[in-house]
C-alpha cells in the first residue's frame, strides 16, 4: 500500500501554468484509498487548474483520465495513444506511477500531482525494483522523471558522482547511474537547462529519518466513529 497527499495547488499551478493541453491522470488503486490521486481527485485537480487558467486569461485544454494501477504496463496499454496526445501529464500516482510511465511514453513530460509519503507492505514473493523512496518532498519535475533520491547509490542531488562510468554506477555495473538517466531523458525533453537552475537546499524534515510515519484522514476517521455508534445503539435496541 502506498501513501501520498495531494501537491499544494499553487506548486501544482506553477509546474503546469505554460503547457497548452495538460491530462491529469489519476491511479484507483493505492492512493485513491487515501483519497490523494485517484479518478474523482484527478477530475477535481482538472477543474481547479481549468478555474485558475480562465481566472489568469489563459488558453489550456484541460482533461482527467484514471486508470486501475499506474505501476503494471497492461493498465497503460489500452488508453497510451490518447494519452501521447497531450503535452503535459500530470500523474496523481504515486512516484512510481510517475517514474513508470515516464519511462514508456516517448518525448511527453510527466510531473507528479502528489507527494508520496511512504509505502505498505505486499506480502507476495516476487522481483521489485525501487523507483520511489517516498521522501514526502516530490521533485521529478525538475529530473525528468526519474528519482535520484531513490535511484542514485549515493542519493546524491546535484548531478553525478566521479565515479559514473559510461552510463553506469561505480557500485555495479548491473546499476544504470541514475543522474546519466536524468540527463539523458530530460536531452530528449528540451527541458536540460533546468538542471542549471540553483535549487534551495532540500528539506529532508518528510523523509524516513524522523521515525515511522502516520497519514490521518480525520473525515475518514469521523465517519468511521459513527458507523460505530450507530452499530453499539442498533445492539443497545434489540437486547
Amino acid at each position: 500500500m502506498i501513501v501520498g497527499t495531494q501537491k499544494p495547488f499553487d506548486e501544482v499551478w506553477e509546474m503546469v501554468k505554460d503547457h497548452k493541453k495538460i491530462l491529469v491522470f489519476g491511479c484507483n488503486t493505492c492512493v485513491a484509498i487515501c483519497h490523494a490521486g485517484g479518478g474523482k481527485e484527478a477530475e477535481i485537480l482538472a477543474s481547479m487548474i481549468r478555474m485558475k487558467a480562465l481566472e489568469e486569461g489563459r488558453e489550456m485544454e484541460v482533461k482527467h483520465a484514471a486508470i486501475e494501477r499506474h505501476c503494471e504496463p497492461e493498465f497503460f496499454e489500452p488508453v497510451m495513444e490518447e494519452v501521447r496526445t497531450y503535452d503535459l501529464v500530470l500523474s496523481t500516482a504515486c512516484g512510481v506511477g510517475v517514474n513508470f510511465l515516464s519511462e514508456r511514453i516517448g518525448e511527453i513530460p510527466v510531473y507528479p500531482g502528489i507527494n508520496t509519503s511512504f509505502f505498505g507492505a505486499v506480502p507476495e514473493a516476487g522481483v521489485f525494483t525501487e523507483l520511489c523512496a517516498g521522501c514526502g518532498n516530490c521533485i521529478l519535475h525538475l529530473t525528468g522523471g526519474i528519482c535520484p533520491i531513490a535511484r542514485c547509490s549515493k542519493t546524491l542531488m546535484n548531478g553525478p558522482c566521479g565515479g559514473t562510468n559510461k552510463g553506469k554506477c561505480e557500485v555495479s555495473q548491473e546499476i544504470d547511474c541514475a543522474w546519466y538517466l536524468i540527463v539523458e531523458r530530460m536531452k530528449k525533453l528540451g527541458t536540460l537547462d533546468k538542471l542549471a537552475e540553483i535549487q534551495p537546499p532540500r528539506n529532508w524534515s518528510t523523509a524516513r529519518d524522523g521515525g515511522p510515519r502516520r497519514v490521518s484522514l480525520e473525515h475518514i476517521r469521523a465517519y468511521e466513529e459513527r458507523e460505530e455508534q450507530k452499530s453499539e445503539l442498533a445492539g443497545g435496541k434489540k437486547q
